[in-house]
């Protein structure tokens, strides 16, 4: 413990409040929060007995910490969550960008609402239901849904149908009521919308009905196929009916977390009940360097409701949390509403919670491999990579630039993010070369470079953070014009460039490359950080070039232009689209007469003898 440390100790006020782990070079580590700031700092730096290994790692790394003093817990806890999320320490929980489960959502504000799926919920006035999670298919209630309601699946715009409009298929196989065709009254076809969110708020039974009439029906008419089909959607409800929670009304939603460590390792599971029905949970690996359990469980739930996962109004977890009391009025908060928070000793709710403390611990038993891997891959290997290339500070943000093209045709250049040693594809960023002429990889990187270091203080959300590594991707030649585009923007990065055929590093000033072996955890995060932004250019390249081609296939069309082709992929999105919409459906498209879209539509669809 340095003598700033043991000074700092002294002075901790017995206040709420955050407090900030700091390395020798100034960089973030960890933030915690405390009821009072005196007695949680102090564990950190007391004897090591009862403490796990990686505090103790942790704890060796620290140089000095800071803190903030908070009127209250509600502010500690909003404040703590604001700057992890703002700085990233490498040892705070850090939930993975890729959890975004998917909804059943309902735009019950639309003239005629369709129901689809979606994975990100915005404040719309809809109506959401899930999230859906391993064990339950929201493709499948999709499904079940449009195999008993007759509701549309388009996405016409009911206010501008085009007047020779002809239904589509699915209403000729009574699949749907054809608002467009102005068949069914709004107040008939909001009706059937009612029916289908009473049934996804748990009451199975009308769905049910509906689904065996149309097989018996089916049956009668000899369609032995189409009785099938409906026979799989029974079976579906079925599946789902069976994850109906005993003793729970068919009104009850809950979230269920439980939370398992063995001392090194830890394991959230989570239980999703919606309509007194289980739709199924996860189980998620968390890096945390939390004093105990409970507080990362805190950390974990606190971290775990956002945008794309709404608080729910109760939630039940397998242990007793020490500041339950704060985190129910700072989500009742959140939620607009009501949240209790409980942790059963009996019931339904204590059978919820063990059985999702049973999955957590299978987990954990499970994993232990993996886990260890996963920390060797991330936090491990920028850790020895601060260590093998002498960086002031651990390379918690690292920016890779890669150049693609095809003799010089169609250039573009990739910035890819790793954070914390893993791929932070919100932060990816993409650019056209605009400056260079012909085939000059050279040239290229300084544009694309220079590009970069202009918005090194904006808002932006990825270019206004200063990388603690660049990374370039090729030789000395490649580290040459990167280093001129930093001393024409006036600023200094850790900087240094990988080429690909021996896996060699160039670092600025140096002639001979760093070798690093290749069983090396620092030398593996750099290939695959590398070769994400090869990955990343590529894919970037081919997009253009394929748009570049379909549009100039587009354009042959008589009376298609460049708008034309324009409003045609904001419509529709995707050539394929394009190729199999119906005439009425490109006639929708502002500017688009009968007789184009009978010419794009003719164009793919004239048969050739």
């Amino acid at each position: 413990m340095t003598e700033l440390i043991s000074q700092k100790l002294k002075d901790l006020p017995a206040k709420p409040g955050v407090y900030i782990m700091y390395s020798e070079s100034n960089q973030i580590l960890y933030v915690g929060k405390a009821r009072l700031l005196k007695n949680r700092v102090r564990q950190y730096f007391g004897t090591p007995n009862g403490k796990t290994e990686k505090v103790l790692i942790m704890v060796s790394k620290i140089h000095h910490f800071d803190y903030l003093i908070t009127h209250n817990e509600i502010e500690a806890l909003v404040l703590e969550n604001n700057l992890i999320k703002k700085h990233k320490p490498p040892y705070n929980i850090l939930l993975k960008d890729d959890k975004n489960y998917p909804f059943i959502k309902i735009n019950l504000k639309d003239k005629f609402p369709k129901v689809e799926i979606v994975r990100k919920l915005k404040k719309d006035g809809s109506r959401y239901f899930g999230p859906y999670m391993q064990g339950i298919s929201a493709k499948e209630i999709l499904e079940m849904i449009h195999s008993a309601f007759k509701l549309r699946t388009c996405s016409i715009n009911m206010d501008k149908v085009p007047a020779r409009h002809r239904a589509c298929l699915n209403h000729h196989i009574e699949r749907c009521v054809a608002p467009c065709m102005g068949d069914v009254k709004r107040e008939d076809y909001m009706e059937i919308i009612m029916e289908v969110v009473n049934f996804l708020q748990g009451n199975d039974k009308s769905i049910e009905k509906l689904i065996k009439d149309k097989m018996h029906t089916a049956v009668i008419k000899e369609d032995f196929e189409l009785a099938i089909y409906y026979r799989e959607r029974l079976k579906c409800l079925e599946k789902l009916v069976r994850k109906q929670v005993t003793a729970l009304p068919n009104d009850r939603d809950m979230d269920i977390f439980a939370i398992a460590s063995d001392g090194i390792n830890t394991v959230v599971a989570i239980f999703i009940v919606r309509g007194g029905k289980l739709l199924g949970g996860d189980k998620e690996v968390i890096n945390t360097l939390s004093i105990d359990d409970a507080t990362a469980l805190e950390n974990y739930i606190l971290g775990y409701y956002g945008d794309n996962v709404p608080v729910s109004a109760e939630i039940v977890t397998n242990i007793q949390l020490e500041n339950s009391g704060i985190l129910e009025e700072y989500l009742s908060e959140l939620k607009t509403g009501k949240v209790n928070i409980t942790c059963p000793q009996q019931s339904v709710r204590k059978q919820l919670a063990d059985m999702a403390e049973n999955n957590a611990k299978d987990y954990l038993s499970k994993c232990k491999d993996a886990v260890r891997r996963e920390h060797d891959m991330t936090i491990g290997a920028i850790s020895q990579l601060q260590d093998k290339l002498g960086l002031k500070r651990m390379p918690i943000r690292m920016e890779c630039y890669d150049i693609s093209h095809v003799s010089g045709t169609d250039k573009v250049s990739s910035m890819v993010v790793f954070t914390n040693g893993s791929p932070d594809k919100k932060m990816y960023r993409k650019f056209k070369i605009k400056t260079v002429e012909g085939n000059d990889d050279f040239a290229c990187m300084k544009e694309t470079f220079s590009r970069r270091l202009a918005h090194i203080n904006d808002e932006d959300m990825s270019f206004g953070l200063r990388p603690d590594l660049v990374v370039i991707d090729g030789g000395k030649g490649q580290l040459k014009y990167a280093l001129e585009a930093m001393l024409d923007a006036g600023v200094d990065l850790p900087i240094i460039a990988l080429a690909e055929r021996e896996d060699e590093i160039y670092i600025p000033n140096q002639s001979e490359p760093i070798v690093l072996s290749k069983n090396s955890q620092a030398l593996k995060v750099l290939q695959r950080l590398r070769d994400e932004a090869h990955r990343f250019a590529i894919s970037f390249h081919r997009g253009l070039r394929d748009k570049r081609q379909t549009n100039s296939e587009l354009l042959k069309i008589e009376g298609v232009g460049t708008s034309t082709v324009k409003k045609l992929f904001e419509q529709f999105k995707t050539i394929n689209t394009i190729k199999s919409a119906s005439i009425s459906e490109l006639q929708q498209i502002s500017g688009i007469s009968e007789k184009v879209a009978k010419n794009i539509y003719d164009f793919y669809h004239s048969v050739v003898d």
